[in-house]
C-alpha cells in the first residue's frame, strides 16, 4: 500500500501538507516528508569513463555567492539540533581513517593487477608469431599454409568453440539491475566491489582531508539534510536502506558530486554555489545515490573488463599480422579509440540516462519539485555559452550533452508527477521553473540586443557580457 506521511524530528506522524510556493523549500526537509512507493520496474531502453565511480561533473559558475546561496537552502528545524535525524540510515562523518592495506579486496585488485600484464603478454605472444612467421624458409611456409587449408574446418571449428565460451560466460554472469529490470553484465561480487571501494574512498579522504567541512557548517547541515530525506523517502528500496550514507561536504570550487559504491557521499562546494534551489539540489543528489544503488560502478568495470578481455584476442593478431612495430602500436591505438567510442563512452551515457531516471523517481518520492531538474541542466548550457566554452560533441563525452539531458528529463517529468501525486505529496502551486527559466531567457536575449561593452565598439558574439539574472 502505498503512503506518504510527515515525520517531525521527534517522530510524531502527521499528515502531508505542504504549500507549492518558492518559500516552502526552507520546510520541506525540516518537516521530513516521507512516502513508501512501491515504484513498478519498467523498461530498459533509458539506463554512466570511470569504474570505481561514477560521478557527475558539470562546469558552471554561479552568480550567486556561497554565503547568499546557503541562506536560501539552509533550513532550520524549530527545538532540534540541525543534524540528528534519529531515524535515518544516515551516518555523520567528521573525521578521516586509512584502512589496512590488507583488508583490501583481493579479486578487483586481483584483476586490476593483471590487466596490464595480460596486454602485454598479448604484445609479447603476437610480436613472436610474426618473427617466427619471418624466420620460416619459403617452403615451409607454403607447406604451412596448405596445411591451413586443408584443416579450414577444423580451425573454424576451434575458434566457434571459442566464440561459443565467451557466449556463455556473457549470458551466465547476467544479473537484473535493481528497479528498472534491466539485464547487465556483472563479473565482480558486489561485497568485493564495495571492499574496493573502500580503497578509493581512503584515497579520495587523503586527497581533501584538509578541505572537510565539518558538520557545523551550514553547507554541510544542507548535504545532509538532503541525502537524509532522500534515503527516508526511499527507504521501501531495500538497495537504499542496506547502504550507510556518509556525508563529506569538500571546500572545493569544481562543479561536481559523486557516490561510492560503499554509500560515500562526497558534494563539493562549487556544486552548491551552481544550484539555484534546494529542488535542483535532491534531484542532483538523487541521481548520485542512483548510480550507487544501481551499482553502476560494478557493472562498468565489468563491461570493461569483459571487453579488454576479448580485445587480447584482436591485440594479439594485430602484433602478429603488422609487418613493423610502429604499425602494430598504431594500430593497437586504433583498436583501444574504437573499443572506447563503440562501446565504453556510449555505454556510460547510458548508465548516465538510467540514474537520471531512477534519480527523477527518488526525488518524486521526497516530494521534490521534479520540474526543477531540467532547469539545471539548462543553466549549465547557458553558462557554458557564456563563458564561451567550446561544445564538444556528445560522442566524445562520457554524459550526455547538457541540451540532450535537459529533454530526456522533460520527457521523463509527466511520470515523476504521478509518483509524486500517488505520494499525497503537496500540489505544486507555484510557477512553472521551467517557464521562469525561459522567460528569463527571453529576457536576457531582449536586455542584451544592443548592448556592448564600455570601452568597445565591437564585442565578441562567442563571450557576451551578459546579466545572468538569478531565477
Amino acid at each position: 500500500r502505498n503512503r506518504c506521511q510527515r515525520l517531525d524530528l521527534s517522530g510524531n506522524a502527521k499528515n502531508c501538507f505542504l504549500t507549492g510556493n518558492p518559500d516552502s523549500y526552507r520546510n520541506l526537509f525540516g518537516k521530513g516528508l516521507r512516502c513508501l512507493l512501491d515504484v513498478p520496474h519498467t523498461s530498459g531502453q533509458e539506463v554512466y569513463r570511470n569504474a570505481h565511480h561514477i560521478s557527475g561533473k558539470f562546469f558552471s559558475q554561479s552568480s550567486q555567492p556561497l554565503g547568499e546561496k546557503i541562506s536560501a537552502l539552509h533550513i532550520s528545524s524549530v527545538g532540534q539540533s540541525p543534524h540528528h535525524f534519529p531515524a535515518w540510515n544516515l551516518q555523520i562523518s567528521g573525521s578521516f581513517h586509512t584502512s589496512p592495506s590488507l583488508q583490501a579486496a583481493p579479486v578487483p585488485l586481483f584483476w586490476i593487477i593483471v590487466k596490464p600484464a595480460q596486454k602485454l603478454f598479448a604484445i609479447i605472444l603476437g610480436r613472436s608469431i610474426r618473427n617466427w612467421w619471418k624466420a620460416l624458409p619459403p617452403n615451409k611456409r607454403e607447406l604451412f599454409k596448405e596445411s591451413a587449408r586443408k584443416n579450414k574446418w577444423k580451425i573454424l571449428l576451434g575458434v566457434s568453440s571459442l566464440g561459443v565460451v565467451f557466449v556463455m560466460f556473457y549470458f551466465t554472469h547476467l544479473e537484473e539491475t535493481p528497479i528498472t529490470g534491466r539485464a547487465r553484465l556483472l563479473v565482480f561480487g558486489k561485497e568485493h566491489f564495495r571492499e574496493l571501494s573502500q580503497m578509493e574512498y581512503d584515497m579520495w579522504m587523503e586527497q581533501f582531508k584538509n578541505q572537510m567541512l565539518p558538520k557545523t557548517d551550514a553547507r554541510y547541515q544542507v548535504v545532509e539534510r538532503v541525502v537524509g530525506h532522500l534515503s527516508e523517502s526511499n527507504k521501501d528500496v531495500p538497495q537504499v536502506s542496506a547502504l550507510k550514507w556518509v556525508i563529506h561536504v569538500v571546500d572545493e570550487p569544481g562543479v561536481n558530486a559523486f557516490v561510492l559504491p560503499n554509500g560515500q557521499v562526497f558534494v563539493f562546494t562549487g556544486l552548491l554555489d551552481a544550484v539555484s534551489d534546494i529542488h535542483q539540489l535532491s534531484f542532483i543528489l538523487g541521481h548520485e545515490i542512483a548510480h550507487a544503488v544501481l551499482e553502476h560502478a560494478a557493472e562498468k568495470a565489468s563491461l570493461v573488463h569483459f571487453l579488454d578481455f576479448l580485445s587480447l584476442i584482436f591485440l594479439t593478431m594485430i602484433w602478429a599480422i603488422c609487418p613493423r612495430d610502429s604499425l602494430a602500436v598504431v594500430g593497437q591505438w586504433i583498436q583501444s579509440k574504437l573499443q572506447e567510442f563503440m562501446f565504453d563512452r556510449p555505454y556510460s551515457r547510458t548508465l548516465e540516462a538510467e540514474a537520471d531516471k531512477v534519480g527523477l523517481q527518488f526525488a518524486a518520492k521526497a516530494c521534490v519539485d521534479v520540474r526543477a531538474s531540467s532547469v539545471f541542466w539548462q543553466q549549465m548550457e547557458l553558462a557554458e555559452t557564456i563563458q564561451g566554452q567550446p561544445k564538444v560533441p556528445e560522442w566524445l563525452s562520457t554524459h550526455p550533452s547538457h541540451e540532450n539531458r535537459a529533454e530526456h528529463l522533460d520527457r521523463l517529468i509527466p511520470e515523476a508527477l504521478k509518483i509524486r501525486e500517488s505520494c499525497n505529496c503537496p500540489s505544486l502551486s507555484g510557477p512553472d521553473p521551467r517557464l521562469i527559466f525561459r522567460l528569463n531567457m527571453q529576457h536576457l536575449l531582449e536586455s542584451s540586443k544592443g548592448r556592448e561593452p564600455p570601452n568597445s565598439t565591437k564585442q565578441d558574439p562567442s563571450k557576451p557580457k551578459l546579466d545572468f539574472p538569478h531565477t
